[in-house]
């Protein structure tokens, strides 16, 4: 079985921590290719961004020419996406927000989600509502942290973790989701610090993958996810290319024969 997992920015060393993650979920007989949007932002963090990021990864997985894959996990808590990849691809696509989600509802009443920025809170709300999972969440708090200094100080990361966490417990949660891709590897520690159950969505999502291929099960094209209405359509990696070309046009002006 091959699963492939896309990252939801264009940091390189994100998508390698992701798929470190992913590999250690995975069961025997599976391969995990991790893939890196070629545009986008380096971090996904707020409406703008996850917007860019949804048509940055439709774009890979449209244009992606490797072998062969079983499933797509996306890792991108939170990110907007799934449903028009769902469209475009003929696997299983399970993402990291509702997985995570899924898997703390079996473990108790109410969870709660740590994050990144504030900023993002409101956004994983409405992704959680969305899939179906957001009446048993207690509480999404941030840590004050970004997306990109999670791959710096571990010590602080952990720290600022536990502190967010105590927001969620006070607000009724018994089981905590890491809420951001970049945290994968952090579960076990807070979670023996904290007493309670920590769901890592990509851990999550790769296990739900393998089961829904294992099922054969594959995405419903009866109404919502029926394959998309074949039209002409501008995507962002030709756009890049036309807005290039344009520019150095304006740049270099070709001399004229007059």
């Amino acid at each position: 079985m091959r699963i492939v997992v896309t990252n939801c920015n264009t940091t390189q060393e994100m998508t390698e921590e992701i798929v470190r993650g992913a590999r250690a979920a995975a069961g025997p007989g599976t391969t995990v290719t991790g893939l890196t949007p070629a545009w986008g932002p380096e971090s996904a963090e707020g409406w703008l961004d996850s917007y860019l990021s949804a048509a940055a990864v439709m774009d890979l997985l449209r244009t992606y020419d490797g072998p062969s894959y079983d499933a797509v996990v996306m890792a991108g808590f939170g990110e907007h996406g799934r449903e028009g990849v769902r469209e475009l691809v003929d696997v299983p696509v399970v993402d990291i927000t509702e997985a995570a989600a899924h898997l703390a509802c079996l473990l108790g009443r109410r969870y709660g989600v740590v994050t990144t920025l504030e900023r993002s809170c409101g956004q994983i709300e409405d992704s959680l509502e969305l899939a179906g999972v957001g009446r048993n969440c207690a509480a999404v708090v941030g840590t004050g942290l970004s997306v990109l200094d999670l791959g710096g100080d571990e010590a602080r990361t952990e720290a600022a973790f536990l502190t967010a966490a105590e927001r969620a417990c006070a607000a009724g949660a018994e089981v905590l989701v890491l809420g951001c891709a970049g945290m994968t590897g952090l579960q076990r520690a807070v979670g023996e610090k904290l007493g309670l159950p920590v769901v890592d969505g990509v851990g999550a999502a790769v296990k739900l993958a393998e089961s829904l291929v294992g099922l054969g099960l594959r995405t419903s094209r009866v109404g919502s996810y029926a394959r998309p209405v074949p039209k002409r359509r501008a995507w962002g990696s030709a756009l890049s290319g036309a807005r290039e070309t344009a520019r150095r046009a304006t740049t270099h002006p070709q001399p004229r024969d007059d």
